[in-house]
C-alpha cells in the first residue's frame, strides 16, 4: 500500500483515478486544484503526487518545484491534455517520475506507471535506510555475489512487500535471523518491533508463557500478570526459530493466532487480537516430520505460504573469501587490532573445508585464528577445524606441541577478553565446562 495524492480539477477524473488507485489497495487523497495539494502537502507525507499540469489557483508545474524543494524523495506523476506535453517533459527534467496524456486509456494504464514509480520510492527509502543504519551482517549472508544467493535476494525483496507468511529453510548458520530481520526492514512493518523467539532454546513446560504470556497464579511463581512476545510484537513481525521443535499441543495453539489471530494467555479467559506478520524458520524436514505424525499438515501450509532456502556455506564457495575477509575486519576491530590479511594456504585451507557449520563455524574459526596469530598475517596453521587440528609450523625452529598451542590458544582468548572465561569459550568455540576442564590440565586455573 502507498499514501498516493492526486490533484485535479476535473471531477470525473479525479474520481476515476482514486477509484482505480484504491482498488489496487493504495490510501488515497485528492485535492480539486493545486492550492489545496499544496496545503495538504504541508500537513502530510506522500509516496507519490499524480497531479495536472493546468489547474486553478496553483498549477501542477509550482506543485513540481514545491516537491523538489520540501519533499525530494516523492514520486511525480504528470498529467498532461493535448498541446502541453513540453511542459510534461520539463517536469520530468525538473524531477517528475513520468507523465500520463488524457484522456487516460484505462485504469491499467494509471495503476502500471503509478506501480513502477512506486517502486522506484521503496528502492530509494531502501537504500537510503542501509546508507543510514547498514544491516550488521547482511553483506555476509545475503548481499554477495555467487550466484546461489541471486534467487533468496529476488525473493526476498518481493515477499518483504507482503504480508505472507515466509518459511525459512536451511542449515543451522545459514542466516536465517538476518533474513527475517532484513524482511522486516523492508516491509512496511518496520516500524513496529521485530520479535525472536527460538523454540529450542526454551524449556517446553515454559515456551507457551513466552509465547501468550501468563495471568497472575496461572501456575507455581506466576505472581503477576505477564505479556508474552506475540502480545509484544503487535504491529511488527514475530520471527519462530526452529519451529519444527515445537510440541504437538503448541503447534495447536500456533496454529489458531495465525489464522483466526486471536489468543488467550496461559490462565486467562479474555481473548486477545493478534497483529503480527509471521516468519518462521527450521533446519528439519517438515514434510517428513507430516509422514511420522510429529508435525500437523494444516499447520505447515499456514506457514509455509512463501518458502526461501537458504544455502549452505559450502554452495556458496564465490563467497566464502569475500565473507572471511569481512569478517577479519570486524573481529580486528572488536579485539582492538589492525585487520590481518589471509595468507595463501589459509585461504586455500578455508576452501578445502566444508564448513557444516556456515558463516557462525566460520567466524569462530577466524576468531581463533586472529588470536592465535602474532603478526598482521593468518596462516593455515593458525586456522583449527574440526576435520584437521591446527599444526605448528616447521620452519627449522623449536616444534610446539598440539598440548602447548591449545594452552597458547587458551591464554590469548583470555587476555583478548579480559579474563571473562565466558567469553573466552565462545571465541575458542567450546563450552564453559571443557574450557574449565581445559584450564585445570594446563595448570591455568
Amino acid at each position: 500500500m502507498a499514501r498516493i495524492l492526486v490533484a485535479d480539477d476535473e471531477p470525473g477524473l479525479r474520481e476515476f483515478m482514486v477509484d482505480s488507485l484504491e482498488l489496487e489497495g493504495h490510501a488515497v487523497t485528492a485535492a480539486a486544484d493545486g492550492a489545496e495539494a499544496s496545503r495538504l502537502l504541508d500537513n502530510r507525507g506522500f509516496d507519490l503526487v499524480i497531479t495536472d499540469l493546468k489547474m486553478p489557483r496553483l498549477d501542477g508545474m509550482a506543485l513540481v518545484h514545491k516537491l523538489r524543494a520540501e519533499q525530494p524523495e516523492t514520486q511525480i506523476i504528470v498529467l498532461t491534455a493535448h498541446g502541453t506535453v513540453e511542459s510534461a517533459v520539463e517536469a520530468m527534467k525538473l524531477g517528475a517520475f513520468d507523465y500520463l496524456q488524457k484522456p487516460i486509456g484505462s485504469p491499467d494504464e494509471l495503476c502500471q506507471i503509478a506501480a513502477r514509480a512506486i517502486e522506484r520510492r521503496r528502492l530509494l527509502d531502501f537504500k537510503d535506510r542501509v546508507e543510514r543504519d547498514p544491516p550488521p551482517a547482511a553483506e555476509l549472508e545475503l548481499t554477495h555475489g555467487d550466484p546461489a544467493m541471486t534467487p533468496v535476494v529476488d525473493a526476498i525483496g518481493k515477499v518483504a512487500r507482503t504480508q505472507a507468511t515466509v518459511l525459512l529453510l536451511g542449515d543451522s548458520g545459514t542466516g536465517k535471523e538476518i533474513a527475517a530481520r532484513t524482511i522486516h526492514q523492508l516491509s512496511d512493518r518496520r516500524g513496529g518491533p521485530f520479535m525472536a523467539l527460538n523454540c529450542a532454546a526454551v524449556a517446553e513446560t515454559l515456551l507457551e508463557s513466552e509465547l501468550f504470556g501468563h495471568e497472575k497464579g496461572a501456575f507455581t511463581g506466576a505472581s503477576d500478570r505477564r505479556r508474552g512476545r506475540v502480545e509484544l510484537a503487535s504491529g511488527g513481525t514475530f520471527f519462530l526459530d526452529e519451529v519444527g521443535e515445537l510440541s504437538p499441543a503448541l503447534q495447536a495453539k500456533l496454529l489458531r493466532v495465525i489464522q483466526e489471530r486471536t489468543f488467550e494467555r496461559v490462565g486467562g479467559t479474555r481473548t486477545l487480537e493478534s497483529d503480527v506478520r509471521w516468519i518462521a524458520a527450521t533446519n528439519r524436514d517438515l514434510r517428513a516430520m507430516i509422514e511420522a505424525g510429529s508435525f500437523r499438515e494444516d499447520l505447515y501450509h499456514r506457514i509455509a505460504v512463501f518458502p526461501i532456502r537458504l544455502p549452505p556455506l559450502r554452495e556458496r564457495a564465490g563467497d566464502l573469501l569475500p565473507i572471511a575477509r569481512v569478517l577479519l575486519a570486524r573481529i580486528a576491530r572488536e579485539l582492538h587490532r589492525q585487520p590481518p590479511s589471509l595468507s595463501t594456504s589459509a585461504e586455500r585451507k578455508l576452501l578445502d573445508y566444508s564448513w557444516p557449520g556456515n558463516v557462525r563455524e566460520l567466524r569462530n574459526a577466524l576468531e581463533r585464528a586472529v588470536i592465535l596469530s602474532d603478526g598482521d598475517v593468518v596462516d593455515a596453521e593458525h586456522i583449527w577445524l574440526d576435520a584437521s587440528p591446527a599444526k605448528p609450523a616447521t620452519n627449522g625452529a623449536s616444534v610446539k606441541s598440539l598440548a602447548d598451542l591449545e594452552r597458547d590458544g587458551i591464554v590469548r582468548a583470555l587476555e583478548a577478553v579480559d579474563g571473562n572465561r565466558r567469553r573466552a569459550a565462545e571465541l575458542l568455540g567450546i563450552g564453559e565446562r571443557t574450557l574449565y576442564d581445559k584450564l585445570k590440565r594446563h595448570g591455568l586455573s
